[in-house]
């Protein structure tokens, strides 16, 4: 039988202020964090205020992070990019203000390389095949269709064209 024992508010503030310090956190990560510790809910507010007012949380500098970091490492799009972001209850006009931070023309650049990429490990010979395991490779990295479908398609008659 392991009950996790309540903890103070003062010793749920510590831990929250440490957490923040070492990572970047959103209000709704801390939010988990505090149910986790079984913290009484009254205590929740008085926390993330705290947090807040001294600058532990600042959830436009944690999305325009996260959105950074997605899109650099993990090479996701701003449609996945934008979910994951609703998922953490990020207000939308944050979500389009660090969408805004990545650079058109990087964006543009990792979609066209990671579909170039990708159809190197093809075997298909159908062309129509090849565009819809294209269009499918982007959109599952949250790209936007538009931009997938203008980009699958130059890559393509590119490669009819060598």
């Amino acid at each position: 039988m392991s009950s996790k024992k309540t903890i103070s508010t003062k010793e749920a503030l510590i831990k929250a202020q440490s957490l923040c310090a070492e990572r970047e956190k959103c209000e709704s990560d801390i939010r988990n964090k505090l149910y986790d510790w079984k913290l009484p809910e009254k205590d929740h507010n008085s926390i993330l205020e705290s947090l807040i007012n001294d600058k532990f949380i600042d959830e436009q500098r944690f999305a325009i992070l996260f959105a950074k970091d997605k899109f650099k490492h993990n090479k996701w799009g701003k449609v996945k990019i934008e979910y994951a972001l609703k998922q953490k209850n990020i207000c939308g006009n944050i979500i389009k203000k660090a969408l805004l931070e990545i650079p058109e023309k990087e964006y543009n650049d990792l979609l066209e390389n990671e579909l170039k990429k990708k159809l190197k490990s093809l075997k298909d010979s159908n062309e129509y095949t090849i565009k819809s395991k294209l269009v499918r490779f982007a959109s599952s990295r949250g790209f936007e269709n538009g931009k997938v479908f203008d980009m699958v398609s130059a890559i393509v008659e590119m490669q009819k064209n060598k």
